[in-house]
C-alpha cells in the first residue's frame, strides 16, 4: 500500500524546482536518478511486517547507491561533506511515494550523523561503510519520556566505570529504529556542567550486555519505534563522539543538518497531495462538470500549490545555506521545517476533504499521507519549539544589530 500510485512519478511532481538556482547538476542528476529507482523499486517491497518492511527499504537503498548520500566520501559517500540539498532531495523524492522509505533513508543519516560531525577516524571507518552499503541499520537515541523537547532535563547516566569504560543507566523512549538498529547513537549526563553543557554522546551497539528493547510503540504511521532501557551497560570509553561534555553540542549540530530534511520530507507529502488533488478533481464528475470546474475547489488548489512552493523555497534556501559553508543555520532550518511541516498538514487535510469519502477510506494516498505527516510536526524539535527557536535567534541578532549601532554612535561622538 505504501507506494500504490507511485509508478511513473518521476521528477514530474518537483516542477521547475531543480531549475531554481539553489541546485547543481549533480543535484539534477541525483533527482533523476533516485526518482526513476524510486518508480521502479519501491512498490515490490514489502509493506505488512514493518521491521521487515524498513530492513528491505534499507538494504534496496544501499544497493542502489543512494544511501552514498548519508555519508562522507571518503567513507563511500557521495560528497565530501555532507551535501544538505542531496539529503533534502532524496527525502522529497522519497516521501511523495513512500513514507517508510523516507524513514528508513533519514534514519541512516540522523543516526550516524553524530558520527559523521564528531566521531574518530577508527569510529568512522568501522561503522559508516556499512551504512552506506545499507547492511548496517542506525539509530539516534536522545529522546526520553520527561526529556524531550527540554534536553536538558535527560536523565540517562553515564559514569566512568572501571578503565577505559562508562556505565549508561537509564531509559530512551520514542526511538526510530529501536529494537532493528545496529548501533545507537545514545545521549547521556556525564555532569561536566549544569543543565545541557554536561551531557556526552556515545555509540552503543545494540548487541551490547544491559541495552534492551522494553516496548514497541504503535503509532498511527506504522514505523519501527521504540523503548530502549540501558542498565550497567559498559561502553569503552573510545565510543565516546565528541569530548567530554559536546553532547548537546554534537545532537545540535547533528540536528542543524537534518532539521531541514524534515522539511523535506514534508514537502514530499504535501507535493503528493497536490498531485492526487489535481488528478482527483480533474476526474471526478459532479454538477454536470467536474470537481475542479468549481471555484472553491479552484481555491484550495491555488491555496496548496502556493503553500506548497513557500515551503521549498525554504527548505532549499536553508540547505542551499549550510551548503555553501555556514556554521550554523538555526534560524532557517527552524523556519523550513516549521513552515513545510504545518503547510503540508495543511494541504494534505485539504486533499482528504476534497476526496471526500474516498479520504478517510484505507488504502487510498491521501489518507496514508494524513496518517504520515502527523508525527513531523512533533519529531526534531516539534512545531512550537521552532518557534521558539526563530524568535530567539531573531532577538539574540537584534541585539547584537543594536549594540554595534550603539558602539558606531559612540565612535562617532568621541571623534566629532
Amino acid at each position: 500500500m505504501g507506494a500504490q500510485g507511485s509508478e511513473g512519478l518521476g521528477t514530474a511532481m518537483l516542477g521547475d524546482t531543480l531549475d531554481w538556482p539553489f541546485f547543481e547538476d549533480r543535484h539534477r542528476r541525483f533527482a533523476r536518478e533516485l526518482s526513476a529507482w524510486a518508480d521502479a523499486t519501491l512498490p515490490g517491497l514489502p509493506h505488512d511486517d514493518v521491521d521487515a518492511a524498513c530492513r528491505a527499504r534499507v538494504a534496496a537503498l544501499g544497493e542502489g547507491g543512494f544511501l552514498r548520500a548519508a555519508v562522507p566520501e571518503a567513507y563511500g559517500g557521495l560528497s565530501p561533506a555532507l551535501d544538505v540539498r542531496t539529503l533534502c532531495l532524496a527525502r522529497e523524492i522519497l516521501g511523495s511515494r513512500d513514507g517508510l522509505a523516507d524513514f528508513a533513508f533519514a534514519m541512516q543519516g540522523l543516526g550516524t550523523g553524530a558520527i559523521t560531525l564528531a566521531g574518530s577516524e577508527a569510529m568512522k571507518a568501522r561503522i559508516l561503510p556499512g551504512v552506506c552499503e545499507g547492511i548496517r541499520i542506525a539509530a539516534f537515541a536522545l529522546s526520553e519520556k520527561e526529556a524531550g523537547s527540554d534536553v536538558a532535563a535527560m536523565a540517562t547516566t553515564a559514569v566512568p566505570d572501571g578503565n577505559g569504560y562508562v556505565r549508561i543507566d537509564g531509559e530512551k523512549s520514542w526511538i526510530s529504529n529501536g529494537g532493528i538498529a545496529d548501533h545507537y547513537v545514545v545521549f547521556a549526563r556525564t555532569g561536566e556542567a549544569p543543565g545541557a553543557r554536561g551531557l556526552s554522546a556515545f555509540l552503543v551497539e545494540a548487541d551490547t550486555p544491559g541495552l534492551s528493547v522494553t516496548e514497541r510503540i504503535d503509532v498511527i504511521a506504522p514505523h519501527p519505534l521504540a523503548t530502549l532501557r540501558f542498565e550497567a551497560c559498559r561502553v569503552p570509553i573510545e565510543n565516546r563522539i565528541g569530548g567530554p561534555g559536546e553532547g548537546f553540542k554534537v545532537a545540535m549540530a547533528t540536528l542543524d543538518i537534518f532539521r531541514s530534511t524534515v522539511g523535506a520530507a514534508a514537502l514530499g507529502f504535501a507535493r503528493r497531495a497536490l498531485h492526487e488533488t489535481l488528478a482527483h478533481a480533474s476526474s471526478r464528475k459532479i454538477f454536470g462538470g467536474t470537481l475542479g470546474d468549481l471555484q472553491l475547489s479552484q481555491a484550495a488548489i491555488a491555496d496548496s500549490a502556493a503553500e506548497v512552493d513557500a515551503a521549498a523555497l525554504l527548505v532549499y534556501r536553508a540547505a542551499w545555506t549550510k551548503d555553501r559553508g555556514a556554521p550554523r543555520v538555526t534560524r532557517e532550518a527552524a523556519l523550513a521545517k516549521l513552515i513545510a511541516t504545518e503547510n503540508a498538514q495543511t494541504v494534505i487535510d485539504r486533499a482528504v476533504q476534497i476526496h471526500g469519502g474516498l479520504g478517510v477510506t484505507k488504502g487510498v494516498k491521501v489518507e496514508e499521507l494524513y496518517r504520515e505527516i502527523r508525527a513531523l510536526r512533533i519529531y526534531e524539535g516539534a512545531s512550537e519549539v521552532q518557534k521558539v527557536v526563530i524568535a530567539r535567534d531573531l532577538l539574540k541578532t537584534h541585539a547584537a544589530k543594536a549594540g554595534e549601532r550603539n558602539d558606531s554612535n559612540r565612535i562617532r561622538e568621541i571623534g566629532a
